[in-house]
């Protein structure tokens, strides 16, 4: 039990976040302007006009794209932890990172030669 009362401050601040986002937008739909013209709710491109409907077709080269950075953005999360803790936890702390940096530079050579990463 003593273990949730430390999480107590956190749940406090994930409701009163939740609570005042509902009440502004509540309070923002209550009193504000709400004239939607379709010229509003129009897609903006820069000011022009779309050329095209706003929901086109990506390529799928675009989303495995977003994955490996969102992958090498998981790696970094990794790596800040371990170098606080690097001295304390001594050559295990080594040998595990290096590992787990291996296997990730592993599936970026391998993505590099499948041409993955080539724009066009």
């Amino acid at each position: 039990m003593e273990t949730l009362t430390a999480f107590a401050p956190i749940a406090a601040l994930l409701v009163i976040a939740i609570v005042v986002s509902i009440i502004i937008l509540l309070i923002s739909r209550l009193f504000g302007p709400w004239r939607p013209t379709a010229r509003k709710t129009a897609p903006y491109e820069s000011g022009m006009k779309p050329l095209g409907p706003a929901n086109r077709r990506y390529s799928v080269r675009f989303y495995l794209i977003a994955v490996l950075f969102i992958l090498f953005d998981i790696e970094v999360i990794f790596f800040l932890p371990w170098a606080v803790v690097f001295r304390e936890m001594g050559l295990y702390a080594f040998v595990a990172m290096g590992i787990f940096t291996f296997i990730l530079t592993i599936g970026l050579i391998y993505e590099w030669k499948v041409g993955a990463l080539e724009w066009e």
